[in-house]
């Protein structure tokens, strides 16, 4: 536990305010955790019950083991005496504790000496040990007995394993604050350190290359989708992409309101943290059927839209209203970066930097195809990933200031009315990376997620594969004993593309910009995502899996069903930017089409099919005394202008082309 000089914590919050979250990031860096989980499982027929109890499994890492507690409340007590110096333990939360000691069916004769048990076996735990506990002595006293009974009991439960801890933190609305010690302290959080404030004391918070002192809250303010520029690492000149503060009053269109800033994040002087269990968005729950509900109402002469109706879906969640409106501002980001070692074999030298350079002028097949869609394009450098096999990709510092940069350049995109980001990437090595991201998140084989690697001339090269599945195999073997969190995931195998594709996942997410995957790096970053924040792959949609292995079994993992079945093979982002006509047009046509007339009320009857009929013979419509057509000539259309991203350039650092 990254907690300098503190054996035991008590973290306290309210409801939904990141308790847990927080509490976790205190043991993330613990080789085992163990995990005592005191709720019941309540009502089989509560499903919202059930579903918060699966999230709180789903984010635990497969290292960690899970014991529970709810069914004799004095075990708890038991547990922590006897854990061993060594060992780590996280107790989520002393609310379902206390409400099964309050249960006629497990309580014990003395509730008062169950919980002076509980706090003397802190005080004599030997293990580092966190404690979550609802913090509800704020709120009106209940009117009933049970509910008085539950918030004595959850207040004296709260006073004595406070008194008995050696630090207490309350979190509130995802924000820390140290009430014990009284002496300054240093908590880090999964980045790096944090120091406990005192009353009139400062506070330090993490940066990717140490700590950073910040005002206190009498003199800080949160800071809402504005960030500061990171600062520079040793091993690489970090880029500066500029966003843009929006003005007082909002001049985006309603069509791009979607995209709005919707919270404040943790915040330091160097810039944002990123840290797992972040809070962000989700989609609309309730607009996304509406919409799909509603296509079953339009007047179309046949079944309808097939699968493609889950692209309605989508789009009416992500921008919430249930007649959802066709992408029209589009972006395509095209991460170049490169991989050394054995994860590029097979590869040409300067392949990589060649599509980057002719993407940045226009030529190409993505050019060409944004060109077409009216897409803007944004070609962006990422770090050179060393060879995986031998050592790690990225350094943490690397790893940090890479998923900052991919985050700046989603609020960058929101800022300027972008409705939609394609992710794509080309690099020597990016197959393998993801391969071994895939390997170390859903416990694939690496031949079996790695696809054939094919030359120049079309023909297959089985040993420039075998190549690329000994460096997937060595890395793996390599980390064996490594943390499987998001970072350190990142940092070992990973490397610089997937690391900005994942920031770039959680800037959108957090910005409520929807994200069209197309290729392995955006997958393995979705992968990569969920220890983040879980909620960013609800923000993502995949059109085809283009027959790559590694997309097919990170696709299936995150729940993303591809809406095509083309096997396209056009290079990563260009695959999708094949789909995207297809996908406006179907947005498109949903909005577009009336109400079936057997279906509608008055006010949604079509006036041209309301007509009543001629009765002058001369007027009969049979075509035979027709002279003209009844349409008009329709004018010719120029292609739409299209930007290589040439006036979206970061200052300086990594090129964003």
């Amino acid at each position: 536990m990254s907690v300098d000089g503190w054996n035991t914590v008590l973290v306290l919050g309210g409801i939904r305010s990141g308790k847990s979250e927080f509490a976790e990031s205190l043991v993330n860096d613990a080789p085992m955790v163990r995990y005592v989980a005191t709720a019941p499982e309540g009502d089989p027929e509560d499903t919202e019950w059930a579903t918060r109890l699966a999230a709180h499994r789903a984010r635990r890492p497969g290292s960690w083991s899970t014991e529970e507690t709810s069914a004799d409340p004095r075990r708890l007590a038991d547990v922590l005496a006897s854990a061993e110096p060594n060992e780590t333990v996280l107790v989520d939360d002393l609310g379902g504790w206390v409400t099964v000691l309050l249960d006629p069916d497990h309580q014990p004769a003395d509730d008062v000496a169950t919980i002076a048990e509980l706090a003397e076996a802190i005080r004599g735990c030997t293990a580092r040990v966190v404690l979550v506990s609802p913090e509800v002595g704020l709120s009106l006293v209940p009117t009933t007995p049970l509910g008085r009974a539950f918030t004595d009991a959850l207040g004296a439960a709260n006073r004595a394993v406070a008194d008995a801890c050696d630090a207490v933190a309350l979190v509130v609305a995802g924000q820390p604050v140290w009430l014990k010690p009284a002496a300054t302290t240093s908590a880090p959080t999964a980045a790096a350190a944090v120091t406990a404030p005192t009353a009139a004391a400062t506070t330090t918070a993490p940066t990717a290359a140490g700590t950073v002192t910040a005002p206190t809250a009498a003199a800080s303010a949160p800071v809402v989708a504005s960030l500061a520029d990171s600062e520079p690492t040793p091993e690489v000149q970090l880029p500066e992409v500029l966003t843009h503060t929006p003005p007082a009053t909002p001049t985006q269109e309603p069509g791009n309101a979607w995209a709005a800033p919707t919270m404040a994040l943790p915040m330091v002087a160097t810039g944002l943290v990123i840290q797992p269990g972040m809070e962000l968005p989700m989609p609309d729950e309730y607009a996304g059927p509406q919409a799909v509900d509603r296509l079953a109402t339009l007047d179309v002469p046949g079944a309808g839209l097939g699968v493609l109706d889950r692209v309605v879906g989508f789009a009416a969640a992500t921008q919430g209203t249930s007649t959802p409106a066709a992408w029209g501002s589009v972006r395509v980001l095209l991460l170049h970066g490169d991989h050394d070692g054995g994860a590029a074999a097979g590869s040409i030298a300067g392949e990589s930097a060649r599509r980057a350079a002719q993407a940045r002028a226009g030529r190409g097949a993505l050019a060409r195809l944004a060109a077409e869609s009216g897409a803007s394009l944004q070609v962006v450098d990422t770090p050179t990933s060393a060879p995986i096999e031998d050592q790690p990709a990225l350094a943490p510092e690397q790893v940090e200031s890479a998923l900052r940069y991919g985050w700046r350049l989603a609020e960058q995109a929101a800022d300027a009315g972008v409705q939609l980001l394609v992710l794509g990437a080309c690099g020597a090595g990016t197959e393998a990376a993801a391969a071994a991201v895939l390997a170390a998140t859903a416990g694939a084989e690496p031949p079996a997620v790695l696809g054939r690697v094919i030359t120049d001339s079309g023909e297959i090269d089985d040993a420039a594969w075998m190549v690329r599945c000994a460096a997937v195999r060595d890395a793996l073997h390599r980390t064996r004993r490594s943390s499987r969190g998001a970072k350190d995931i990142l940092a070992e195998l990973g490397g610089g593309d997937v690391a900005v594709a994942t920031g770039v996942l959680l800037g959108a997410t957090a910005r409520r910009v929807p994200v069209l995957l197309d290729g392995p790096v955006g997958l393995a970053a979705g992968m990569v995502s969920r220890d983040l924040a879980g909620q960013a792959r609800h923000w993502c949609l995949l059109a085809d899996h283009g027959g790559h292995p590694a997309v097919r079994l990170a696709a299936d993992v995150l729940g993303l069903t591809p809406l095509l079945d083309l096997r396209l093979d056009l290079g990563e982002g260009a695959n999708a930017l094949v789909a995207l006509p297809l996908l406006r047009s179907v947005l498109a046509l949903s909005a577009a089409l009336p109400v079936h007339p057997s279906l509608a009320g008055p006010e949604d009857t079509d006036p041209s099919v309301d007509e009543p009929e001629s009765t002058d013979p001369d007027l009969d419509f049979t075509g035979a005394d027709s002279t003209e057509p009844d349409f008009a000539e329709p004018e010719p259309a120029g292609p739409g202008p299209a930007s290589t991203g040439a006036d979206e350039q970061p200052a300086s650092g990594w090129r964003a082309g």
